[in-house]
């Protein structure tokens, strides 16, 4: 099992207990490693610097015990942000209706970038409402969550 899923199936449960789940966790940096865990309240109330320091104090322990990072890191909690990343099946299905853009593994018509409104998502994929068409004026994408490199919800300027 890849860290940072081991990682998320240790806190995750602590962190429900206490009105928190996961967003997202990364683990990055070859020299200066940082492991970053994106939180949002189960509430929906907006994430404050209170909460991330919260949750630092929560997981550390844990995280020191398991000792899963063997070399020093900076532990990192962050909020999603308003174009906050689309991560789990669960995560795209909240949003639905919501204005979105995402990267695909692979291209599409010649494009990998896309806008759009997500208009539909179940345990498998969704399907995005293009704000551009492609080249054969389809306006809907249908992926596979597979098929996503990036995604996360658009904040129109």
């Amino acid at each position: 099992m890849e860290l940072c899923q081991r990682i998320e199936n240790l806190i995750a449960p602590v962190m429900h207990d206490d009105g928190y789940a996961v967003v997202r966790i990364q683990n990055t940096g070859n020299i200066r490693k940082t492991l970053q865990i994106m939180i949002e309240r189960i509430d929906d109330i907006d994430i404050g610097i209170e909460d991330c320091e919260k949750v630092s104090r929560l997981v550390s322990p844990m995280l020191d015990v398991e000792d899963w990072i063997s070399d020093a890191y900076t532990l990192e909690v962050s909020s999603p942000g308003l174009e906050r990343p689309l991560v789990k099946p669960k995560d795209f299905i909240r949003f639905m209706g919501k204005p979105v853009s995402l990267q695909t593994n692979f291209s599409i018509k010649n494009r990998k970038k896309f806008q759009g409104t997500l208009e539909f998502a179940s345990e498998t994929g969704i399907r995005v409402s293009l704000d551009q068409p492609n080249d054969d004026k389809s306006t809907d994408i249908e992926l596979n969550y597979s098929d996503i490199r990036v995604a996360r919800l658009h904040v129109p300027n």
